[in-house]
């Protein structure tokens, strides 16, 4: 007497097919400890991969679960599983044709939009994650596995702005410039166009941060506020990104928002959030 066959359930979507998984596990939920077998079908986009996975399920005995988005595809599987005699049921179909009725409108038929907006999602949190780690020249040995580096003074709006690019999905680092201390070798090494320089006049990061210690109440701090010591630390940053070829933009009287867009716009980059 041959084993008991374990029952396959195939997956099948035009897209990465997780969301249609996920909804097949919620369901298994129900059936704790009954053994089965998951097949996932993804990118499934024409009548002839529909028809041979039909045929596969028609072989193995599987029920067929599916997302498709476009009607013809969701007809092909239709027709097969009823020639076939294959059990399926259609996850999608019956919400876009109650959000048809409900809207009175024709669905688009682009596979993969719900992937794509979590994957955005995903990809943010990832950035952020990154930019938190990667903050204030924080582990300078990855820099180059970032999608920018951010170089400047400080106060020159740096970290803050390396938070909005990451809300973008930007996987962003910063590195100060110092006085008298060498950038580390890691930055020197990256292409010309990863590093963009934060440039800022001399007055405002002056106004900027006195602003800082009065609301800090860090008390005196001499060196951080002598306008020629300033003055030498500004022109020494500006002197390297120079020297280096670094891309730049004046700072001195923007908002972090439009520092952010400019970033974006040097790299080539689409805005998703940002106004």
């Amino acid at each position: 007497m041959s084993p008991r066959r374990i029952p396959q359930i195939f997956v099948v979507s035009d897209g990465r097919g997780e969301t249609c998984e996920r909804l097949v596990k919620a369901a298994l939920m129900q059936y704790a400890g009954q053994r089965h077998k998951l097949v996932r079908k993804s990118e499934v986009r024409t009548a002839a991969q529909v028809l041979e996975i039909v045929e596969a399920a028609a072989q193995t005995g599987a029920v067929i679960f599916y997302t498709l988005v476009a009607e013809d595809m969701r007809a092909a599987m239709r027709k097969a599983c009823r020639e076939l005699l294959v059990p399926k049921l259609d996850l999608l179909g019956p919400a876009i044709s109650a959000l048809q009725d409900l809207f009175q409108a024709e669905p688009g038929e682009t596979p993969g939009l719900l992937y794509q907006s979590e994957r955005e999602q995903l990809d943010r949190y990832a950035a952020i994650d990154y930019t938190l780690r990667h903050d204030d020249g924080q582990r300078p040995h990855e820099l180059c596995t970032a999608d920018v580096v951010l170089v400047g003074v400080s106060r020159a709006s740096k970290s803050a702005t390396c938070f909005y690019l990451a809300y973008e999905g930007v996987r962003a680092a910063n590195v100060p410039l110092v006085p008298d201390i060498p950038p580390p070798q890691q930055l020197l090494h990256l292409p010309k166009s990863k590093v963009i320089g934060l440039r800022v006049n001399v007055s405002r990061l002056l106004n900027i941060r006195e602003q800082r210690v009065t609301a800090m109440n860090l008390g005196p701090l001499e060196d951080y506020l002598d306008k020629r010591l300033v003055a030498r630390e500004v022109q020494a940053a500006n002197r390297l990104m120079d020297e280096q070829g670094w891309r730049g933009i004046d700072v001195s009287y923007m908002a972090i928002e439009e520092i952010a867009k400019e970033v974006l716009k040097l790299l080539g980059r689409r805005r998703r959030t940002l106004p």
